[in-house]
């Protein structure tokens, strides 16, 4: 069998057992191109493999991205007969993955700065008007939303009476109801009475987050209308500080942790509540949500104060 169609039936095989399979499955078309689509599973060398992934530049954890889903995919094409080995070097051969940058997580001070700008950002829209920009930020932030969750949320998903948003189809096919406070609630009723007034193509499972013409938000435009809001908000988006670049994601990784922090500070059992907080953000496992309890200094800081109330006799809180 050809390397082409190898992918293609290992790609249908793991979708149809509930992965969706997106990253992989391009890392995966990608080597094929790069060893020839039309080449027989069997013919490729382990040069062929070692160069795909050396890649042409530095040394970064995609190396580690390609590894894993070549790994798969020759466990597949053994275990049916398409090849006799797999021609990729041993995990423990393999260099040593670089540590990832840490994420971007906007202080308080800036999300007022970036809420403040958005006016001024958007005072010639084309499409993005300011009113959808903060509804999306207010969802990022206050529901602690993906992005695509905000982009496909539809007005069926919003039940404001219940202050509930339904996020359906999310990053491990599940779906979630995320209660909202009070001031979240309002700014989205706001904005449903203005968006109801434009094009609904799907009437109510039209998107919440709408162009002017009522088209859904596009990533692309969306992220430039975000880098202008940065600019304009005075939050530097090319990082020398060792940190990535702030993003939508850094809205969400904001929630969180200062949730985590409000929590340390009232003296709330912060260990018993991170399962909440884990469904709350849609992870899959509680190591996702973990992560969040050393992202920052201010949390870090926290965390010492209360384990030091405690060591010195603070008593269990």
């Amino acid at each position: 069998m050809i390397i082409r169609d190898a992918i293609d039936s290992y790609v249908a095989w793991r979708r149809a057992h509930g992965a969706k399979f997106d990253t992989s499955a391009r890392i995966l078309y990608r080597f094929g191109r790069h060893v020839g689509e039309s080449t027989d599973c069997d013919s490729v060398a382990d040069a062929d493999v070692l160069g795909f992934l050396a890649g042409n530049g530095r040394l970064t954890r995609y190396r580690a991205n390609k590894h894993g889903a070549l790994a798969g995919f020759y466990r597949y094409a053994i275990s049916r007969g398409l090849v006799a080995r797999s021609p990729l070097p041993a995990p423990e051969d393999e260099p040593r993955k670089p540590r990832s940058a840490p994420p971007y997580v906007f202080s308080r001070e800036e999300l007022q700065r970036l809420f403040g700008a958005i006016d001024v950002s958007r005072q010639r829209p084309v499409q993005l008007d300011a009113d959808t920009l903060r509804a999306l930020l207010l969802l990022l932030y206050g529901a602690g939303l993906r992005f695509g969750e905000a982009q496909n949320l539809t007005l069926n998903d919003a039940d404001l009476t219940e202050a509930v948003l339904t996020v359906r189809n999310t990053k491990f096919f599940k779906t979630r109801l995320v209660p909202v406070g009070p001031q979240l609630v309002d700014a989205l009723r706001t904005y449903v009475a203005r968006r109801v007034d434009r094009p609904l193509p799907r009437r109510r499972d039209s998107t919440v987050l709408a162009n002017l013409d009522g088209t859904p938000l596009v990533k692309g435009t969306v992220r430039y209308a975000f880098n202008r809001l940065l600019d304009a908000a005075g939050i530097q988006h090319d990082r020398n500080d060792g940190r990535r670049a702030p993003c939508f994601h850094s809205l969400r990784h904001a929630a969180a942790v200062h949730r985590l922090e409000s929590w340390y500070r009232q003296g709330a059992d912060v260990q018993r509540l991170l399962p909440a907080l884990s469904t709350w953000l849609g992870h899959a496992h509680l190591d996702g949500t973990q992560v969040y309890l050393s992202m920052t200094p201010e949390l870090l800081h926290e965390a010492s104060v209360r384990f030091d109330r405690h060591v010195n006799g603070g008593g269990h809180e």
